[in-house]
């Protein structure tokens, strides 16, 4: 029999993502996606405003803005010396430990697809009525939250490129929404100039902790600029310039949006949040725009939240696919189609967990709005807060042993700056968790939500240990992206032998 009749067939599967797909604006495209602009000005502005009685959001914005510009100087600088997909656990896993980094990981997972999750209850029950008033249709919220699901599910396994077209065509639109509705708000006769969004003096005190912990969820997202550093072109200069564009961008229109609302909305803006939530934001320009621009509003309210969707459905196969290729999760996860460099597994994967979290909810009567978007995205929140602290003490352990090629300013000035005020933001996020859920203390979701973390994180842990006794190769290749052991081989002990004792 011939070589060639004998030969197997080939996968249809590799163990790498493509290579330079995405630029600059691509990879802003996916951060802001991720971030959701329309979602955050109109759905957690106002409910910042009802649920912690501040008006102070405009600088909670500026000042998570700050923290994290400082926070971005040690992880961009880290990103030059390791590209790796599952950004948060090779970093950790680098700069303080693998079993850390492996117990972050998991915690990773957990957060983004409570953020990716929730955004399907939050279009079903937000959509739901529109098509009522819209259309006359009488939808369930699960039917039109299996709907965008399917779409989402789809693009997962297509080019990264594809995605980032669908995102920009997206976000493009719903920026220009909230520049336009915020522009109208100058001219409503209610509109009068207020300090009150930027008192500096509103960010300590009661409900503080709430306020900056809501600010800092409109910037998730922000993070996963390196999270495509290995399908980006040039990377070194990809990932930072998309880094700091994106927090700009980010703290420019959220600010700008939030103060006018609020300026416009009338002395009693805190009362109006509470009765009209997310409607506020359409209501206060409505007089400005007419009907049909609310409703193109409206509908792009819907989009910013698929854009969400399939933003942290890519960050989530790609942690996957991460984790996979190093064998700290099964190795199909570390596999992706030929051509399109899609991490189909991890992707197929997350669709199928999102479609078992709908059906649930749907089956159990339970309120999407509320049980689903408003908690799941709230304990994301919180769950990446975390792991920003975390890399930022990573990012400090990495380069006191790794020194080379850095600056002292990226190396140790900036890492060392951000994690103090990252530690202190973490603290009062915490500590007013009652408040950010709108809750009783005490109450379920407020020690649900952080215990969910902290048993991910020790699992992750002792499976890392486990790894390090029964599976040294693999464990010896744990942060190490492509440099990680292959599904076919191994990892060379000449190269685990380079490892630093303290880094084991």
């Amino acid at each position: 029999m011939s070589a060639t009749a004998t030969k197997p067939p080939q996968s249809q599967l590799s163990t790498a993502l493509a290579r330079d797909r995405l630029g600059v604006a691509a990879v802003v495209f996916f951060v802001m996606s991720a971030a959701a602009p329309l979602t955050v000005v109109a759905g957690v502005v106002p409910t910042g405003l009802a649920v912690t009685e501040l008006t102070s959001i405009s600088i909670a914005f500026v000042a998570v803005a700050v923290v994290l510009a400082i926070f971005a100087v040690g992880y961009v600088a880290m990103a030059r010396h390791i590209a790796n997909a599952g950004a948060f656990y090779a970093y950790i896993s680098q700069g303080i430990g693998r079993p850390l980094g492996v117990g972050a990981s998991w915690v990773a997972l957990l957060a983004y697809n409570m953020f990716q999750i929730a955004a399907y209850g939050g279009f079903g029950a937000i959509a739901s009525p529109l098509f009522d008033k819209w259309f006359g249709l009488d939808i369930q919220w699960w039917i039109l939250a299996l709907v965008v699901w399917a779409l989402t599910a789809v693009l997962g396994v297509r080019d990264v490129a594809v995605n980032g077209k669908v995102l920009a065509t997206l976000l493009v639109a719903e920026i220009i929404v909230v520049f336009a509705f915020s522009i109208a708000d100058l001219f409503s006769p209610n509109f009068q100039a207020s300090s009150a969004p930027v008192d500096v003096s509103s960010l300590v005190g009661p409900g503080a902790g709430a306020l900056l912990a809501m600010a800092i969820t409109g910037f998730v997202g922000f993070e996963q600029s390196v999270v495509f550093s290995e399908e980006s072109r040039d990377p070194r200069r990809t990932v930072p310039r998309a880094t700091y564009i994106a927090i700009a961008l980010i703290a420019v229109l959220y600010g700008f949006a939030a103060w006018s609302m609020i300026s416009a909305a009338g002395p009693d803006v805190v009362g109006r949040a509470g009765q009209e939530g997310p409607d506020l934001f359409f209501n206060v320009a409505s007089d400005q725009l007419g009907g049909r621009a609310v409703d193109l509003g409206y509908a792009l309210f819907l989009t910013s939240l698929i854009a969400a969707m399939i933003s942290f459905h890519n960050i989530i196969a790609r942690y996957m696919f991460s984790l996979g290729r190093e064998g700290v999760l099964p190795r199909a996860f570390g596999r992706t189609v030929p051509g399109t460099g899609a991490p189909k597994n991890g992707s197929l994967i997350q669709s199928a967990l999102g479609l078992t979290v709908i059906v649930v909810y749907a089956v159990a009567g339970w309120d999407p709005l509320v049980n689903l978007f408003f908690w799941g995205g709230s304990g994301g929140g919180i769950g990446v807060l975390l792991l920003i602290t975390l890399t930022s003490i990573a990012v400090i352990g990495y380069f006191v042993r790794h020194p080379e090629g850095e600056d002292f300013w990226h190396r140790l000035g900036a890492p060392v700056l951000g994690t103090v005020l990252l530690l202190i933001m973490s603290y009062l996020a915490l500590s007013n968790i009652a408040t950010l859920f709108g809750v009783d203390p005490g109450s379920k979701p407020t020690w649900v939500v952080p215990l969910a973390f902290a048993v991910l994180l020790v699992a992750g842990v002792i499976w890392a240990l486990i790894l390090r006794g029964s599976r040294p190769q693999v464990y010896a290749g744990i942060g190490l992206g492509a440099r990680s052991a292959t599904s076919t081989g191994g990892f060379s002990a000449a190269l685990a032998s380079t490892e630093p004792k303290d880094h084991q």
